[in-house]
């Protein structure tokens, strides 16, 4: 639904920590959104269902008035705040802006979105993680962070994607885009995803340098992560598809498997001007660092790509081959019996008091997001100002903690 995409954008905005916990069981949600087609239980069944959840003690009650003003006040102040939503994702949306994205087209290079796209299995969701870090950070604009992350599945398993997005300042990492990685990172260690890397990136900004490098969580974290995530067996892969220069060469070159792009993909810890600059030396980009350099002499890069859309395809083949254990995390879209809420979902926009201040019943929040509108409380008539209960969200039984005076839940 509009308030699922929307409330979960908001949360992985700029001002977003690296340190936040991310559990595996937040997958259901992921899960849900992911599933390019899902079944829908019939007609009859639901209405068979609907009454016996009725007279079923766990089955919210529906105390939502529809009459109310304050019922169509609060739709309009939550319509007002997705509206504004909708707009600063379609701005961020365009990338550098419509010179640099002609000239990337004019390279023979896709959109980092567009890549990821060929990546993912035909008609599947991507679920992409805070599109608007670096809105209104810096004085120039950083649209997305510079680099594209989200999960989505490639043959039927979910990946974590990292793409730098060269039409914003080169795919260079600024301290919000060195965040924004670090922060796809984690959730891939601690949801074992295997990584995708779709570099082409100049690597650090250098009139933001004294930001990048400073403390523990710096851009150096992660190529650490890289390392431990192999160790542990989430596989690391990258592609190639442009240039890989100073600490951007480090990914291809960590990677499990790596593949690199003839012509546009480079890897080098200094290009051709400074090896000038140097020794003297005249040299290409492709004779320095480019795709037969690192397949046939370096062996840096296990596979030749003759073009992007070649290097695509090899990524997800490379996805396809991977032999991980059953308990990684893959998508399951079988038959699979499951409920609907009762009640709709739309109404969730109609619940939240416009008035920050107002308080509002959480429960009529939940029983439209989960199964059957059914949960079963725990302690209920203790500590009342915090609820406990145990819930089916699709396909997983989850743990929800309810903390009522700030109307705020989160789920374990």
């Amino acid at each position: 639904s509009v308030y699922r995409e929307a409330s979960h954008t908001l949360t992985e905005t700029a001002h977003s920590t690296p340190h936040q916990p991310i559990h595996r069981h937040r997958l259901p949600e992921m899960l849900s959104r992911l599933a390019a087609r899902r079944p829908r239980p019939g007609s009859a069944r639901a209405a068979a269902y609907r009454s016996s959840a009725a007279a079923s003690s766990s089955v919210l009650p529906d105390a939502l008035d529809r009459s109310s003003d304050a019922y169509a006040r609060n739709a309009a102040a939550v319509g007002g705040l997705l509206s504004d939503l909708r707009s600063r994702v379609s701005q961020v949306l365009g990338g550098g802006g419509a010179g640099a994205v002609k000239r990337n087209e004019g390279r023979g290079k896709l959109l980092p979105r567009d890549r990821i796209d060929r990546l993912l299995d035909p008609g599947a969701s991507f679920l992409e993680l805070s599109q608007l870090a670096g809105s209104d950070v810096y004085e120039e604009a950083l649209p997305s962070g510079g680099i594209i992350t989200g999960i989505g599945p490639v043959h039927g398993r979910l990946c974590m994607f990292v793409a730098n997005d060269p039409t914003t300042k080169g795919g260079t990492y600024y301290p919000i885009t060195v965040k924004k990685h670090l922060r796809a990172q984690e959730i891939a260690s601690e949801c074992k995803l295997p990584c995708i890397y779709l570099v082409d990136s100049g690597g650090a900004n250098l009139p933001k340098q004294a930001e990048v490098f400073p403390d523990r969580d710096n851009f150096g974290r992660i190529f650490y992560n890289q390392a431990k995530m192999s160790a542990d067996g989430i596989p690391q892969i990258a592609v190639v598809l442009g240039s890989c220069t100073a600490g951007g060469a480090y990914i291809p070159a960590m990677a499990d498997e790596s593949i690199i792009v003839k012509g546009n993909g480079t890897i080098f810890l200094a290009g051709p001007p400074l090896v000038k600059a140097a020794t003297g030396e005249e040299i290409s980009a492709e004779d320095l660092g480019g795709a037969s350099v690192h397949c046939k002499v370096s062996g840096v890069s296990d596979h030749f790509a003759q073009d992007e859309r070649h290097g695509l395809a090899l990524g997800r083949n490379i996805v396809k081959n991977l032999h991980l254990a059953a308990k990684e995390t893959s998508i399951h879209n079988s038959a699979c019996d499951y409920q609907e809420p009762l009640y709709d979902v739309q109404e969730l926009r109609s619940i939240a008091p416009a008035d920050t201040k107002q308080s509002f019943d959480i429960r009529s929040i939940i029983a439209r997001i989960v199964d059957g509108s059914e949960f079963d409380e725990f302690k209920k008539l203790y500590g009342t100002v915090r609820i406990s209960l145990m819930l089916d969200y699709p396909l997983h039984s989850v743990l929800c903690v309810v903390q009522l005076k700030s109307v705020s839940f989160a789920f374990t």
